[in-house]
């Protein structure tokens, strides 16, 4: 079917042409195709061409297309360039967060969980709704409870959440605290299941969260302590328990001037009531001293330490001159068992080495060495210059440890310094009260391990942001560190999924968007189209992609 023109000469020599609708028919005796007119516009000099636009449109609409018309200011006539002239754009939203969000939400039973929490205490209003823009919001562009309700609802496609009031997000953080140990304990069964993971060791560490006040509470979470960071702020602790995938199993929030090891009996308990496997805490060298590990020992029984070699004399002189053969784990990692002691005073260590960090360390330090052979060989002949420059080079954080001041007080290589490090290229060292751990095991937990630091990076930083907290209320800043760790069990659910880091999914969501258009009729919801990454990262996740139209509604 097509638009045909034909014309005709008039006797004064003038010619007239005239608009037909038409399609070629052929006969049934195999001959040439005929035109058959299904309808004449008449003479093409008296059509009506804003008619003709307006079935333009309406085809255009039928089929999906979109066209430009003629007639607006600078515009072709091509097709597929602006919106027919009886639909208006409203508005465009960012879908892809919230979409995946709220997928893997139902998935993980959350919804489920906080909706049959809330029936519980006889609520009505959309409490779980209110949490899941809450832990999108955190996955998206963090910020307070007060702006994900004024500003970020407006910027995203999550029609369950319109109408929610400001105090309902508040109250949703109160039912969260009150329902947080049924919550995280059913949350985690069914991601266990989901995922298939291995529960047979739990992984525990803690880390801090500071506000930016100048008082301390005189009875609540908000505590003076020292902070990760090693200065002294008001903070709270926040404790984490994850599996060998990091998947968060459980977590605690306490006071800021709560120990570490003084967390352990409580972990313990709480997870024994789970029958999960074993609970190990695997920790830095900043935990590792003779009363801690007996604390340790006595409270949660198996711990596997990092040792700071430099400072601990049992380390440097007998672990690691101690000959013995190396095994290899996998390649860039080896261990070997040293152990000191009998009886009661026994103790496990595990020296572990990587050849390539070993060869990068080495390249860094003559690098260093090189420099400073270089500085030293200057004159300064001003004193109080002088003073300053050595001054600088003592404290300095590249230099320092390989400096030191001769019997004339010039400032030479610590060439001892050098030796000493040489000796640590490449290794690090633990020790451990668990016999039923390999040293390879050892090892293995110790690097497993880091998947909860890599968990606290994950809420300090960008991504979840747990700072800065706008809460005064106990029970408000324990929600909202609860809130942070679902954003983060969703996220390396993703990222389990996906192969990928949450930044890199966030970013390839960020393409999928919602527009909202208007006709004089209707108003309709539209997806834009997928990017070939963006419908690859969706079938990762399993989740299924968006429609083309979202929702019709009838106006009024």
């Amino acid at each position: 079917m097509y638009l045909r023109t034909t014309q005709r000469k008039n006797a004064d020599g003038s010619v007239v042409r005239y608009l037909q609708l038409a399609h070629n028919e052929r006969p049934g005796d195999g001959k040439n195709a005929v035109a058959k007119v299904i309808h004449n516009f008449g003479r093409a000099d008296q059509v009506d061409y804003a008619a003709l636009e307006r079935l333009c449109h309406s085809i255009a609409r039928v089929v999906g297309l979109e066209i430009r018309s003629p007639n607006d200011e600078g515009v072709s006539a091509r097709s597929g360039d602006v919106l027919p002239a009886d639909v208006d754009q409203l508005r465009t939203r960012n879908y892809g967060v919230v979409l995946a969000v709220e997928a893997l939400w139902n998935e993980l039973g959350l919804g489920a969980t906080l909706t049959k929490a809330a029936k519980a205490d006889g609520c009505r209003a959309p409490y779980e709704r209110a949490l899941l823009a809450m832990v999108a919001n955190r996955l998206d562009e963090p910020m307070s409870k007060l702006g994900v309700w004024e500003r970020w609802l407006d910027t995203v496609h999550l029609p369950s959440a319109d109408g929610l009031a400001g105090d309902q997000f508040y109250e949703a953080m109160d039912l969260l605290h009150r329902h947080h140990a049924t919550v995280e304990r059913e949350v985690f069964f069914q991601t266990a299941n989901l995922m298939n993971l291995t529960v047979d060791l739990v992984f525990y560490d803690t880390t801090t969260a500071s506000f930016t006040i100048d008082e301390a509470d005189d009875n609540g979470l908000r505590q003076y302590g020292r902070a990760k960071e090693a200065d002294w702020r008001v903070q709270i602790v926040i404790a984490l328990a994850v599996t060998r995938d990091g998947i968060p199993v459980r977590s605690w929030v306490l006071p800021g001037n709560t120990s570490d090891v003084t967390t352990i009996a409580r972990v313990k308990a709480d997870l024994r009531e789970w029958n999960l496997g074993r609970v190990m805490l695997v920790g830095d060298s900043g935990m590792n001293s003779e009363d801690n590990r007996a604390t340790l020992a006595k409270a949660c029984g198996r711990y596997v330490l990092a040792c700071r070699p430099s400072s601990v004399n049992e380390v440097a002189d007998d672990v690691l001159t101690r000959a013995g053969r190396y095994k290899e784990v996998r390649e860039n990692l080896r261990v070997k068992e040293v152990i000191v002691g009998d009886g009661e005073l026994r103790r496990r260590y595990v020296v572990c080495h990587n050849p390539v960090r070993a060869e990068r360390e080495r390249l860094h330090r003559e690098e260093v060495v090189r420099e400073l052979e270089a500085e030293l060989a200057k004159n300064h002949p001003d004193r109080a210059a002088r003073r300053k420059w050595v001054a600088h080079l003592r404290t300095s954080g590249r230099y320092g440890r390989y400096v030191r001041l001769d019997k004339k007080d010039q400032l030479v290589i610590d060439r001892d310094a050098v030796r000493d490090a040489e000796r640590l290229d490449g290794k690090w060292v633990l020790i451990t009260n668990d016999d039923s751990l390999s040293p390879e095991d050892v090892a293995e937990a110790y690097l497993a391990s880091q998947v909860i630091e890599r968990g606290f990076r994950t809420m300090k930083s960008g991504q979840i942001e747990v700072r800065p907290m706008f809460h005064r209320l106990d029970e408000r800043i324990e929600a909202h560190v609860k809130i942070c760790v679902l954003a983060l069990l969703v996220a390396r659910v993703a990222e389990l999924r996906a192969g990928m880091p949450w930044s890199r999914i966030r970013d390839v969501l960020a393409g999928i968007q919602v527009t909202e258009f208007a006709t004089p009729t209707h108003r309709f919801l539209r997806s834009n189209k997928l990017s070939d990454e963006a419908r690859d990262l969706l079938a990762k996740l399993k989740i299924e992609p968006p429609k083309q139209v979202l929702g019709i509604t009838p106006l009024d």
